[in-house]
C-alpha cells in the first residue's frame, strides 16, 4: 500500500474513532451493562485507578490485534494503519481526558483557545451528572457549545447533578431521591 494511502487511512480512522467513542460512551458506558464499570468514573476516585480504566484495556485489544495481524499475519498494511489510527485516538483520548481534564498526571497545561476551553468545559459538565441518565456531551474531540449543554441540563431539572463541593447538599437522582 502506498504510504500516502496509509496516512489517509490512519487519519480517517482517527476521525471515525470520535464517532465510535461517542456511541460507546453514550449507549454502552451509560447503558445498563456498561455502567457497571463506568459508574466509578462519575464518582470521586479513591485511589490511583478506577474500574472504568478497564475500558482502556478493552478498547486497546482491536488496535493490538490489527497491528499484529497486519505485521505478522496475512491481513496486510491496511490493518497496521487502522490499528495505528485506533492507538493514536487512544493516545489523544488519554492526553485530553485523563491528563488535562482529570489531572491524573501532573501538568501545567491551561486551556486557552476557545475550542480547547469548550471541550474541557463540556466534559466537566458531563461529569456534573453522577447518574447513568441525564448526562450531556459524550464526545471527546467535539462538544456542542457549553451554553447549549447547560440549557439541556436546566430543562431536565438538574436531575442527578452533583452538588457543588463543600455545599453539604446531596445530589438528587432520577426520582428526586438522594443518589
Amino acid at each position: 500500500m502506498p504510504v500516502i494511502s496509509g496516512i489517509f487511512l490512519f487519519l480517517v480512522t482517527v476521525a471515525l474513532m470520535e464517532g465510535f467513542a461517542y456511541v460507546m460512551h453514550r449507549w454502552v458506558m451509560h447503558g445498563r451493562l456498561g455502567w457497571v464499570l463506568h459508574e466509578s468514573h462519575h464518582r470521586e476516585r479513591t485511589g490511583r485507578f478506577e474500574f472504568n480504566d478497564l475500558y482502556a484495556v478493552i478498547f486497546a485489544v482491536p488496535s493490538i490485534l490489527l497491528i499484529y495481524l497486519g505485521t505478522l499475519g496475512s491481513w496486510g498494511d491496511w490493518a497496521v494503519w487502522v490499528g495505528a489510527g485506533i492507538a493514536a485516538y487512544g493516545a489523544i483520548y488519554f492526553g485530553f481526558h485523563d491528563v488535562i481534564v482529570h489531572s491524573r498526571v501532573a501538568h501545567r497545561i491551561v486551556p486557552r483557545s476557545p475550542y480547547f476551553k469548550r471541550i474541557v468545559q463540556a466534559h466537566r459538565i458531563h461529569h456534573a451528572v453522577e447518574t447513568r441518565e441525564g448526562t450531556v456531551s459524550f464526545g471527546f474531540l467535539y462538544a456542542p457549545p457549553v451554553d447549549r449543554l447547560k440549557a439541556v441540563l436546566g430543562e431536565r431539572g438538574r436531575a442527578g447533578v452533583r452538588a457543588p463541593k463543600g455545599s453539604g447538599a446531596a445530589s438528587t437522582g432520577r426520582h428526586g431521591t438522594s443518589a
